[in-house]
């Protein structure tokens, strides 16, 4: 296992690696491995002759300099973990090996456009930004490679892939399905902040999504339809508040009039519960033909969305749900 911590060095051993023809795999993280990230290891080591990974605690996605310090940092268990799921190095640099003018006030910034506006975009404003700008230092470290990504952070995915086509950078986008405990909440280093009760009580957004892909496959063909059982859920679980749960087009996060017959679309939720934000998504297939019209893109689709009302500063729908008490923990990528 190889670790580096500067740039220079990092460039050097890839191309190197490049030059004798191996393929480069590229797990980007903030540390505090879980089995969601081993899954993304695990898939780069398979598919490529060299899997590294970054262990670096982004600090532009933090809003509260709090949250950016009670962020999990267990460097010496990363990398044993890495090691063990197939990566041959791990490249943890300092802050200002990434910022060299400070991440106080970085000197550049990537700035996402519309997709990431919405959603989490308008729930934690700036954070995309922040994303964006590190993804893209990490990647022109890395260089051409395969970058594994999960299909839990979903609206951060697409970020990324618009970022590299945007870009013209020389990397292949792979989104990784979802990894889930056996009660099927996705892994996350945030849920080791949870208490039993607001593991459980968390539970309500998978069941929630869950509950929608079923009113999908029982025939929904409105987002109005499929937004119906939510609010049960929402009752059931008092504890909770939900930011947002929506049907959205799954390549472009736009709302839907109607569900495209015989398409795809893209069911996201995020709600806080004990001091905890969790989010979440699931994909669903829509029945019916190839030959049915889809969506529009300014209809109304799914609770606490900008669509309705303008984003974080409604609370509407779920969102109406009481917070557990605490503060609520600042998420990473």
């Amino acid at each position: 296992m190889r670790e580096v911590r500067e740039v220079g060095a990092l460039r050097a051993w890839l191309g190197a690696e490049r030059a004798a023809g191996r393929r480069v795999g590229f797990v980007p993280t903030m540390g505090a491995l879980h089995e969601g990230h081993l899954s993304l290891i695990r898939r780069a080591a398979a598919e490529t002759e060299v899997c590294v990974i970054s262990v670096f605690v982004n600090p532009l996605q933090f809003e509260d300099p709090a949250d950016l310090a009670a962020y999990p940092r267990r460097l010496a268990a990363d990398v044993e973990a890495a090691a063990e799921a197939g990566a041959a190095g791990v490249f943890h640099p300092p802050v200002e090996e990434l910022y060299p003018s400070g991440a106080e006030q970085p000197a550049l910034w990537v700035e996402v456009g519309a997709l990431g506006q919405d959603l989490e975009g308008a729930w934690r404003p700036g954070h995309f930004r922040g994303v964006a700008t590190v993804v893209t230092k990490l990647l022109g470290a890395v260089g051409p490679c395969r970058a594994y990504f999960g299909e839990k952070d979903y609206q951060q995915l697409l970020v990324v892939r618009q970022l590299v086509r945007e870009l013209l950078l020389p990397v292949e986008v792979v989104g990784c399905p979802t990894v889930r405990e056996p009660d099927g909440l996705a892994r996350s280093s945030r849920n080791e902040r949870l208490d039993p009760a607001a593991r459980a009580a968390g539970l309500a957004l998978y069941r929630a999504l869950r509950a929608g892909e079923a009113a999908i496959e029982a025939g929904a063909t409105s987002p109005e339809a499929v937004e119906a059982p939510w609010a049960e859920v929402a009752a059931s679980e008092p504890a909770v508040r939900v930011d947002y749960l929506v049907v959205r087009d799954p390549a472009t996060l736009a709302p839907l009039r109607t569900l495209p017959a015989g398409g795809e679309v893209r069911l996201l939720g995020a709600l806080r519960v004990g001091g905890v934000r969790l989010i979440d998504n699931l994909a669903a297939t829509v029945p019916g033909g190839p030959g049915s019209s889809g969506g529009g893109h300014g209809g109304a689709a799914g609770l606490g969305g900008k669509e309705r009302g303008r984003g974080p500063g409604r609370r509407g729908g779920w969102a109406r749900r009481a917070l557990g008490s605490g503060p609520v923990e600042g998420e990473g990528a």
